[in-house]
């Protein structure tokens, strides 16, 4: 019995008939060389290089590889290029549909592929995350006695998802998004190579930016929309492919937006300025531009994090532990779903009560400082801990809050040169009321007014 017939039989009906397979499969690397992005991990001496036994006197390496990363940028192909490298049977599993069941009978046949044919087996894992931890015990004896050399994929962050003994048996490798020049090279590969198009077409510059744009750094959807933009472009006898085209295939229109020119600001501050002006609706237009230009979702995450602050502030206490949540969530997800992450944030920011009294606050403090108002710290406020503090003063009639009714105290905090100026001025918008009615009260109290029973 051949260890690998299903396989087998695939790869030999894409030899027969190459153009039976999506373009996304045919253009499938076959060696480390071909792989475009990941160059830190594909230089000489790199992980990948020594994975492959490159410079290494031989292919032994680690029995287990997690690759951690955003969909679409080629997790499944380095597994199956590692497998073709070492001359091992591939075989792929899913987390999604594949359970223990599955796991042992991959391992069993495995096994026997080994001992009856002397033929190793790469097991590329994908989704690893989404197995429990029973279901990732279960990889734990294959990869200590070699059975198999696991790949595994994740988009979530491993050291959360995966259990800590195939973590710790593991080489984790960070893969990075793939850029735009990435994106482009493929493309170029795949209308010049005869495993590709052929040549049969050629892509106008609008049209390639718009795919760059819709692929998101994505390269299965990048050569999944070529091949569609091609193949209506062939049926209408056309050479090449025009951004009409592939605005049709794709069933997306061209989004006016230049992520590296005066657009891809425009944009950015239309967002913030919708969310500071509590406009829901054009805010989650600008964001759903954004995301359909193909932008960082890292970097609206970011212009959100701000934004909460600087608009927000105190008036919804919530607002920036929400835009944080959202841009780590973003960082573990990934488009598409990070979409939704977005949205999320985005409407509750643009919802919130606005204030952006913390905001003038630090600029003012910062004004004063820049101007000199600093002066030294009061000596009651220094550092006491040392020998000799006390015969320079520092530290003495510090008045300490805790032991005084209400816990504040009456006494000086801020140099003289800035006594007495006060930086935060809140509005009376949403929570910050509350802020309102306390910061006139603990100042009084600070200055030695009213009764000092209870803090306020």
């Amino acid at each position: 019995m051949e260890p690998d017939l299903f396989t087998a039989a695939a790869e030999d009906r894409q030899l027969k008939d190459p153009s039976s397979s999506p373009l996304a499969v045919r253009m499938r690397p076959r060696t480390l060389d071909e792989v475009v992005g990941q160059q830190h991990l594909l230089k000489p001496g790199a992980p990948l290089r020594r994975l492959v036994g490159e410079g290494s006197g031989g292919p032994a390496g680690p029995s287990s590889v997690i690759l951690w990363g955003p969909p679409g940028i080629g997790k499944t192909t380095l597994a199956y290029v590692v497998s073709l490298a070492t001359q091992k049977r591939f075989v792929e599993l899913s987390a999604i549909t594949a359970g223990v069941k599955e796991v042992r009978a991959v391992i069993d046949g495995a096994r026997r592929a080994s001992g009856g044919y002397g033929k190793d087996t790469v097991l590329f894992l994908d989704e690893i995350h989404r197995f429990s931890k029973a279901q990732q015990d279960s990889l734990l004896p294959a990869v200590e006695n070699r059975w198999v050399t696991l790949i595994a994929a994740t988009t979530e962050n491993p050291y959360f998802s995966i259990i800590s003994p195939l973590l710790s048996r593991s080489l984790l490798l960070t893969l990075e998004s793939l850029t735009d020049d990435d994106l482009r090279a493929l493309l170029h590969r795949a209308l010049a190579e005869e495993r590709g198009l052929g040549g049969a077409v050629t892509l106008a510059g609008d049209a390639e930016a718009h795919l760059l744009r819709i692929a998101g750094g994505d390269a299965r959807r990048a050569l999944t929309a070529l091949e569609a933009a091609a193949g209506a472009a062939i049926s209408k006898g056309e050479g090449e492919i025009t951004l009409e085209t592939v605005e049709e295939t794709v069933d997306r229109a061209a989004v006016k937006y230049d992520r590296d020119g005066d657009q891809h600001y425009d944009v950015a501050s239309a967002l913030i300025k919708s969310i500071r002006g509590s406009d829901v609706d054009a805010a989650l237009h600008y964001l759903a531009r954004m995301i359909e230009a193909g932008e960082d979702p890292r970097f609206i995450a970011r212009r959100l994090m701000i934004s909460a602050s600087e608009d927000i502030g105190l008036a919804d206490p919530t607002a920036l532990p929400t835009a944080v949540a959202a841009a780590q969530a973003v960082a573990m997800i990934g488009f598409p779903e990070a979409a939704l992450t977005l949205g999320h944030a985005t409407i509750a920011l643009a919802l919130a009560p606005k204030s952006n009294a913390a905001t003038n606050a630090i600029f003012a403090a910062q004004a004063d400082v820049r101007k000199g108002l600093a002066g030294p710290v009061p000596a009651h406020l220094r550092d006491g801990h040392y020998q000799g503090a006390a015969k320079l003063g520092h530290a003495q009639g510090y008045v300490y809050p805790h032991d005084v009714p209400g816990a504040i105290a009456a006494q000086q905090y801020a140099p003289d040169a800035v006594h007495g100026r006060h930086y935060y001025e809140p509005t009376r918008y949403g929570a910050e009321a509350r802020y309102a009615d306390v910061v006139e009260k603990v100042r009084g109290r600070l200055r030695g007014d009213g009764p000092p029973e209870a803090r306020p």
